[in-house]
């Protein structure tokens, strides 16, 4: 990039950071750092190593990356270690396969910067031939889960799972960062809607893994994981709308199994079917415990994202870095 270019001009005084997690990506981490070198040349490049079994560490390091080694394993893991050690204004974070468009990096953090926003992820676009990268049934999964995330938490993302991702300092330095694996995106789209931080997608290229690369991710394991993490974070998040509904169903099984024994009682004045009356009973009384825990632990949720929300207001905003 050159001084007469705008786009750079507007990003000089903001500190950028370039976090790469790997795990065995030592076929393609050289050509990632190179690639951000020349993308990105005033930010800072780290590569968070995941206890890699090949040269991932050495050879990052020869390309002029610093290297932070995570002994904990799990993608969800290295993120947290990533937020906490790197001080920066703005934050690249893409995987180390090569298989993201890192010279559209300008432009993502061109739209977090011009845009004011807190996340802007990249989503994945290819020709449709990429199959060894991005199968079928990953691009199912992933349809079906961002779905889901859209239904439960609103927003509007396509592509919830993308590692390709541009995040402001008071997103990172207020994001828990729960998770372990690769249910990570999920979190980290969650965070963002629940907060209600300004947020944005730009579509970048993707394309296959250098020969010989595999991918970590196994599309019914890491699935599965990553629909746990949905229910649970629903759970958490929309507790009252979760209990109302159990409670609800409660209910309802408590009402169908109580009317039988009341027509009966009407009829003879009798409750031949203690069991059942027991059993009716029991439903309707859990429903209203339901729906007291929903009620509890909607209060406690509004004063955990109060805190959360203030955790993030303490934090200076992209532009206003930008404006020192």
């Amino acid at each position: 990039m050159t001084d007469d270019n705008p786009s750079a001009a507007a990003r000089a005084p903001i500190r950028i950071a370039a976090v790469i997690p790997c795990y065995n990506e030592a076929l393609s981490i050289a050509q990632v750092v190179a690639q951000f070198r020349a993308a990105l040349p005033e930010a800072e490049i780290h590569v968070f190593d995941n206890n890699s079994t090949d040269d991932t560490a050495a050879i990052a390091l020869a390309s002029g990356a610093t290297v932070t080694h995570v002994a904990a394993p799990g993608k969800g893991n290295v993120v947290r270690r990533m937020f906490a050690d790197v001080e920066a204004d703005v934050y690249v974070t893409v995987d180390g396969d090569a298989t993201y468009d890192v010279a559209s990096a300008p432009r993502l953090v061109d739209a977090l910067v011009e845009g004011n926003l807190d996340m802007v992820v990249g989503c994945r676009v290819d020709d449709g031939r990429n199959a060894l990268t991005y199968r079928a049934g990953h691009r199912f999964g992933n349809r079906l889960l961002t779905g889901a995330v859209a239904q439960l938490f609103g927003g509007g993302l396509t592509d919830m799972l993308s590692g390709y991702r541009v995040f402001s300092r008071r997103y990172a330095k207020s994001f828990p960062a729960l998770s372990h694996g690769f249910e990570i995106e999920t979190e980290l789209t969650v965070h963002a809607l629940e907060l209600r931080m300004p947020h944005a997608e730009v579509d970048t290229a993707y394309s296959t893994r250098p020969e010989g690369s595999h991918s970590k991710l196994s599309t019914y394991r890491d699935g599965w994981r990553i629909l746990k993490t949905i229910c649970k974070l629903f759970i958490s998040e929309r507790p009252l709308q979760f209990f109302s509904i159990l409670a609800a169903l409660l209910a309802a099984g408590a009402i169908a199994l109580a009317i039988p024994l009341l027509i009966t009682y009407l009829h003879t004045g009798l409750v031949p079917r203690l069991p059942t009356a027991v059993l009716a009973t029991g439903a309707m009384l859990a429903a209203m415990l339901s729906m007291v825990c929903g009620v509890v632990m909607h209060a406690i949720r509004l004063a955990r994202r109060e805190a959360k929300r203030l955790r993030y207001l303490a934090i200076p905003g992209v532009r206003h870095r930008a404006a020192k």
